[in-house]
């Protein structure tokens, strides 16, 4: 009997380590990964040319032109404006100068496309003249598209200037936001 009693006891044994080894449960622990970021207002400028074309300084009228600044900001950026500097040939106004030995000047203004209506431009000697000083405001955009405002030229005629292919002046659009 001692082996019966020995082989049932060492039965009992697994069958016990069998049975609390399938009540027992592993652990755990939970921990809360925060996933954050930052998005900073940021924009881009470009431009096209303000091409003015043939001037008649003898028998022509007043001339206009106009070019394209392009902006693309982060979408809701507020404060954003936009501003010209004077030019390279600025004294009193800006101007384009002649090329090589040609050192006369074709004076001519800038101006801000129509207030609400970017792609318009004023008649010629009305609206808001466009400077780093008289920036054009811009509103809060709604996406990241790029919006696209008319840069409006305008050359008074009469100007008493010699015979040149190559009158140009250089202006610097710059984004303030």
């Amino acid at each position: 009997m001692n082996t019966t009693h020995h082989s049932f006891v060492k039965l009992l044994t697994v069958a016990t380590l069998v049975l609390s080894a399938g009540l027992a449960q592993a652990a755990t622990a939970t921990a809360t990964l925060n996933v954050t970021a930052t998005v900073s207002t940021n924009c881009t400028i470009s431009a096209t040319p303000v091409a003015f074309g043939a001037y008649d300084p003898v028998s022509g009228g007043n001339v206009t032109a106009s070019g394209t600044v392009v902006v693309a900001c982060t979408k809701s950026a507020t404060g954003l404006t936009v501003g010209l500097n004077n030019g390279a040939n600025y004294t009193t106004t800006r101007n384009l100068i002649g090329s090589g030995s040609n050192t006369d000047k074709l004076a001519y203004t800038l101006m801000q496309p129509i207030s609400g209506q970017p792609t318009t431009c004023p008649s010629y000697g009305a609206g808001t003249a466009w400077t780093s000083a008289a920036t054009l405001a811009l509103s809060s955009p709604t996406s990241k598209a790029s919006r696209t405002y008319n840069v409006c030229g305008q050359m008074a005629a009469g100007q008493d200037v010699a015979v040149d292919s190559g009158y140009t002046d250089s202006v610097t659009a710059t984004i303030n936001f």
